[in-house]
């Protein structure tokens, strides 16, 4: 492998720098809504996507967009919050195979109670501990990273050539 495919000081520094910081925010965050609201990271990103659409409710596979996630584990996640009442499956009236996830009563209730905490968690571990400036980088950042990782799918390509694989 040459040197230019090795990433260089500053290269390294960013990517190791930003890697290490999300692993530490995201277990930090997780860690603090279970502990405040009996809620896991998924929880929480199906109950806001739902909380957020319209009578709260999406069709699954809209949920599967807005969360990122396989359908597997979709639906190994919302039976876990079916089972716990935060969620309901509905058929869906347009698509007889079809179906809807929508927001328990109590779904919206844990949503309500834990996003202020959560909220001000961000605040106190991210928000409050960078400039402006710095909010405004790191949300260009995203969004530069972001648009080509949405505009371009996924080819399951190596990253090294034929005759460097082991």
């Amino acid at each position: 492998m040459s040197n230019e495919e090795w990433l260089d000081e500053r290269e390294q520094r960013a990517w190791r720098g930003f890697y290490t910081m999300q692993r530490h925010l995201r277990r930090r965050l997780n860690q603090r809504l279970q502990r405040h609201s009996g809620l896991s990271e998924a929880d929480y990103a199906v109950l806001v996507a739902l909380s957020e659409a319209p009578g709260g409710r999406l069709r699954a596979f809209q949920l599967a967009t807005v969360t990122q996630w396989e359908k597997s584990r979709l639906h190994h996640q919302l039976g876990r919050m079916v089972d716990r009442g935060l969620v309901v499956r509905e058929p869906c009236p347009e698509h007889p195979r079809g179906s809807v996830v929508a927001l328990s009563e109590a779904g919206r209730d844990a949503i309500v109670s834990a996003a202020p905490l959560h909220v001000a968690d961000v605040r106190r571990h991210f928000v409050d501990l960078l400039t402006p400036a710095q909010l405004d980088a790191v949300a260009e950042i995203s969004e530069t990273v972001l648009a080509v990782l949405d505009g371009a799918p996924d080819e399951g390509a190596d990253p090294l050539p034929a005759t460097e694989r082991g």
